[in-house]
């Protein structure tokens, strides 16, 4: 009975292997052929067959070339992966340069896709959009009588060309449901980097002590312009200070941590990245001189339009109880696009890693949440963005103005009662006197 036992315990082991090997070499085979299935040779064979054919055989394709087949077949490939992810031609990688510098051709319209639309995130600074009272929210309906549709990549195209030419955009304003046409003229404009409260870079301050800063976006010389800015506040004695990010489009990733680190201790955590690749894990820290502000009270405001680089100033100032953020939620576009020349000129702009706050937040799809939520009306949204964005008020129509004279800033009035409260508590009068012992040294230093 033993040895039957043995036998029977034997011969179903052996099936059982039998029927595991059987299956691995089932799994085996079937992956071997899904590989195959997914090889780069064969669906490159099938890429060069096409491109044969369209360039011989199409009926309009007399003069075309390969190099225009291959743009809009990496133009196409690209576009299906996400609005941020594009091909761009050496003149579109060109306008991104400038841009990132300070200097923008077109219409200065910083624009992204939202639902069916495509939507404007902010007009730039002293930009023709800017002039023409274009706001932040607006959809861009028409593009010179035509359809704007929803592709971003086909309206940056067709918003962009030689400065003095001229396009008209038909807009529709989802907070007052009107649909206007407005004539713009394509220029090349220079943008201040920060700015002050009434739209210039003078940053006075008040009785109260409360300076305010203004940042339009990260580029080249954001930081730059935000030091300057600082020392100017500092040697007017700012006790606390309000850092408005809103309709901040964003900009570059090092520009953020750069401003960060001038209110962080050196060796602070400011954001880090991951991605699938791990070559695009990376962490950043704060260096420099440390805390430019000795842990001066500050306010950060932000909005809907408050994107990317804004979220990881404001995400990673709150996650260490740096700053107070106020206003409501921000975009929640917080992915990396790793721009990747090539030798003719052209670039590859790839999303390849995801923004994380110190506390490991995720920024993308997300957004930062307020420490106080203080909600605006669509008109007082509106007032704010004209007095912002205008570079004059002469030009406004009679209802605009009647706009701005009704109406106020909700969320920087709550902005200033917060620090007002946080000054009396505290008693603080000796951070204007070392600031501007600081000032002496170094000026001493230069000379």
């Amino acid at each position: 009975m033993h040895t039957l036992r043995k036998r029977l315990l034997f011969g179903l082991t052996a099936a059982v292997l039998a029927t595991v090997l059987g299956m691995g070499g089932w799994i085996y085979f079937g992956s071997a052929h899904a590989a195959e299935k997914d090889a780069a040779y064969p669906s490159l064979e099938l890429f060069s067959w096409v491109l044969e054919k369209v360039r011989k055989d199409y009926v309009d394709g007399k003069n075309l070339t390969y190099q225009e087949l291959v743009y809009g077949a990496l133009k196409g490939m690209i576009n299906t992966l996400d609005p941020h992810s594009e091909f761009m031609e050496p003149a579109n990688y060109d306008e991104l340069q400038k841009d990132t510098q300070g200097a923008f051709g077109g219409l200065g319209i910083m624009i992204e896709p939202k639902g069916d639309f495509v939507t404007v995130l902010a007009p730039m600074e002293d930009s023709p959009g800017a002039k023409a009272g274009i706001l932040a929210g607006d959809r861009i309906i028409k593009i010179d009588g035509r359809s704007a549709g929803k592709d971003l990549k086909e309206a940056v195209q067709r918003l962009r060309g030689e400065p003095g030419t001229e396009v008209t955009l038909t807009i529709q304003r989802p907070a007052t449901g009107e649909i206007k046409d407005l004539k713009l003229t394509r220029a090349t404009i220079k943008v201040d980097m920060v700015k002050d409260i009434n739209n210039r870079r003078e940053f006075p301050v008040g009785a109260d002590k409360i300076g305010y800063l203004r940042l339009v976006q990260f580029g080249e010389k954001t930081s730059e312009d935000l030091e300057k800015a600082l020392v100017k506040l500092k040697a007017q004695g700012m006790q606390a200070l309000i850092l408005d990010l809103r309709w901040n489009p964003g900009g570059l990733l090092d520009q953020a941590v750069e401003v960060c680190q001038k209110f962080l201790p050196p060796g602070t955590l400011v954001v880090s990245t991951e991605g699938r690749n791990p070559a695009q894990n990376s962490v950043r820290y704060a260096r420099g001189r440390g805390d430019e502000l000795n842990g001066m009270p500050i306010v950060i405001l932000v909005n809907s339009f408050s994107a990317s680089a804004s979220e990881i100033v404001s995400g990673c100032l709150q996650d260490l109880k740096r700053a107070q953020i106020m206003g409501e939620k921000t975009f929640g576009k917080g992915s990396v696009q790793s721009i990747l020349p090539w030798q003719d000129g052209s670039a590859l702009k790839l999303t390849t890693a995801k923004y994380y706050t110190p506390s490991h937040k995720v920024i993308h799809g997300e957004g930062i949440t307020p420490d106080c939520i203080v909600p605006m009306s669509d008109e007082e949204y509106e007032a704010v963005n004209l007095r912002q964005r205008r570079p004059n008020l002469d030009s406004l129509e009679e209802k605009d103005l009647r706009i701005l004279e009704r109406l106020n800033d909700p969320q920087m009035d709550r902005a200033r009662d917060l620090l007002h409260g946080i000054l009396i508590y505290t008693h603080r009068t000796s951070p204007p006197q070392k600031f501007a012992a600081r000032e002496d040294k170094q000026a001493a230093a230069a000379h």
